[in-house]
């Protein structure tokens, strides 16, 4: 049973102390609050755009110091780290986020700040168990499950990372579910930066040493460890110095003389917090999980099949699954860009449930579809469109299969960031069980693809992105059967994807006549090929902008969210 407060504190010495903190703690928050959920995407994209130039520091230059053969290694392991990675640390942050929305919208910040410390406890260790079996089981993993025994070392180093981003995982969620997105963006950035930098410097040293492929792959995924250290150093400071001295009036019983006692009175038991966590995280995480896993039997089937049916060598499996993990790196570019809109739309879609304004939570989630739209279709249709130069330039040495990959899996890339904005709709709206259940699906439906296509010689690397096709589709259409059939307003798709195809369509063909006719003229060496690809996506950034501004596919109220985007909105003439 609750305890009763009275509606002042007079009878309190401290009263005057209580009440600076009280209105210290209410003035952030009315300012989080003033962050609408797309000025927190925003902020993530940035962020993103930051990350992502960070990422081709890191990987595109590791993949031509590993070689085809070690980046086949550094992939292994990262695919297992993926699965382990997605069931610590998918849903649970949505979770965590989705709560703190909750409370946040009816005015529990007690109920806040419990929820914020029990997660803590429970992502620590569900992470210990998981770093565990990654440092100690690495042998088996390797051989058993990925059919690749190079790629253990890697594994082991993962360990400590995945402890680590467990941890960082709560900071981020409680920060999210405050409709904070600046501090995840930052401890994001930094976790990348020093990624970047050691993973780089310990995967040279080694080769430079000659300690061998396998040593220098694992050197390389250090790094991923060494930079959660310092996320996790970020994210402790951030939440002690914004939010704790805040939060102390709640966490020590102490109560605003204006908010009702039985509202903020009311505060979860552990086991409930514990288990309204785990009933929201755990499909989500086992969906995401299912990805995660589908990208590791990804590598486990394909290595098989190369081998034992489409009668590739071991060496040559390696290389062929190298260069598709290149191709990979690329595929991922444009659902990075998506992702921060899919954290900020969860708290956002959450607390306006619960403030039962539906209407108002339809139209968050349909003008996400459309931005996401917007911004992963052309993408998609760049990287389908201009693979070869593309391929050629990053990756020079590679193998010839790269750019044919990459064709494929632009055109997945599109329906990736879809698939993405659906699932964080549904689960934003109470309904993350049906977001397992197309995770599910379409993870089998890879998995059959795969096993009767890469089988076939004459096809064989070139059968896994078109798995990946088939099965990101099979995705969107069922999350979408599944949003008619749940929400209150289905999302109109000709109002959402007619006016982005059409400027990415115009886009492509541009990009693709100008990168022919320039390469033409200038030749096809490294630094032809790179200056053709070069003038060919500054055309078609312009005829791609032009597109969207003369269609209307943006609104004014879309380019307020941007830096500087209501001047730009003014000069264009974008209403």
């Amino acid at each position: 049973m609750s305890r009763k407060f009275p509606r002042s504190l007079d009878f309190l010495p401290h009263k005057e102390y209580i009440g600076k903190h009280v209105a210290a703690r209410r003035e952030p928050m009315d300012k989080v609050k003033g962050q609408n959920y797309m000025h927190g995407a925003a902020i993530l994209t940035i962020g993103v755009i930051i990350m992502k130039l960070l990422g081709f520091i890191y990987k595109i230059p590791l993949g031509n110091i590993l070689g085809d053969e070690g980046y086949s290694m550094f992939l292994s392991a990262y695919n297992i780290y993926n699965v382990f990675f997605a069931l610590a640390t998918a849903g649970l942050p949505v979770a965590l986020s989705r709560l703190v929305a909750e409370a946040d919208a009816n005015g529990r910040a007690r109920q806040e700040e419990k929820t914020f410390r029990v997660a803590r406890r429970t992502f620590f260790v569900i992470g210990l168990v998981f770093a565990l079996i990654l440092f100690l089981l690495p042998d088996w993993l390797a051989a058993t499950y990925l059919e690749n025994p190079d790629a253990a070392p890697g594994i082991r180093a993962m360990a400590p990372a995945i402890l680590l981003v467990c941890l960082v995982s709560a900071y981020r969620g409680y920060c999210q579910g405050n409709g904070n997105m600046i501090p995840t963006t930052v401890d994001e950035v930094l976790e990348v930066l020093f990624k970047v930098i050691s993973g780089l410097i310990l995967a040279s040293v080694a080769m430079k040493q000659g300690l061998g492929r396998p040593t220098a792959s694992a050197g390389a995924i250090l790094g991923v460890s060494i930079g959660s250290v310092v996320s996790l150093l970020y994210m402790v400071f951030y939440k002690r110095r914004n939010y704790d001295r805040l939060s102390a009036p709640y966490s020590s019983g102490i109560h605003d003389p204006d908010d009702t006692p039985d509202d903020d009175d009311l505060v979860d038991s552990t086991g409930t917090i514990i288990k309204n966590i785990l009933s929201i995280g755990v499909p989500i995480a086992f969906g995401a999980c299912i990805m995660a896993i589908l990208n590791s039997i990804d590598s486990k089937l394909c290595m098989n099949r190369l081998q034992s049916a489409a009668g590739f060598s071991y060496y040559e499996a390696k290389v062929l699954y190298g260069v598709y993990g290149k191709a990979q790196t690329l595929f991922n570019l444009p659902a990075a860009f998506i992702t921060p809109l899919t954290v900020a739309i969860v708290p956002a879609i959450s607390g306006t449930i619960a403030r039962r304004a539906h209407t108002d939570a339809a139209k968050i989630g349909e003008d996400s579809m459309r931005i996401s739209a917007v911004i992963g279709m052309p993408m998609g249709v760049g990287l389908t469109v201009l693979a070869d130069p593309i391929m050629n330039v990053l990756y020079p040495n590679s193998n010839e299969a790269g750019p044919g990959l990459l064709a494929v899996m632009g055109i997945a890339s599109f329906f990736v960031c879809v698939v993405l904005m659906e699932n964080a709709i549904l689960q934003a709206s109470g309904k993350e069980k049906f977001t397992m259940i197309t995770m599910i699906v379409g993870g089998l439906v890879k998995i059959l693809v795969n096993w009767f296509l890469v089988a076939q010689r004459q096809i064989n690397i070139y059968g896994a992105p078109i798995g990946t096709l088939v099965s990101y589709i099979t995705m969107t259409v069922l999350n979408f059967v599944f949003m008619c059939a749940v929400l209150d307003e289905r999302p109109h798709l000709l109002r959402i994807f007619a006016r982005p195809l059409i400027s990415s369509l115009a886009m492509g063909a541009s990009a693709w006549a100008v990168y022919g006719l320039v390469s033409r003229f200038i030749g096809s060496g490294w630094k032809q090929t790179a200056a053709s690809m070069l003038l060919a996506v500054i055309v078609a950034v312009v005829v791609y902008v032009v597109s969207v501004v003369v269609l209307r596919a943006v609104t004014s109220e879309d380019m307020k969210l941007i830096p500087g985007g209501e001047k730009i909105a003014k000069l264009l003439h974008i209403r």
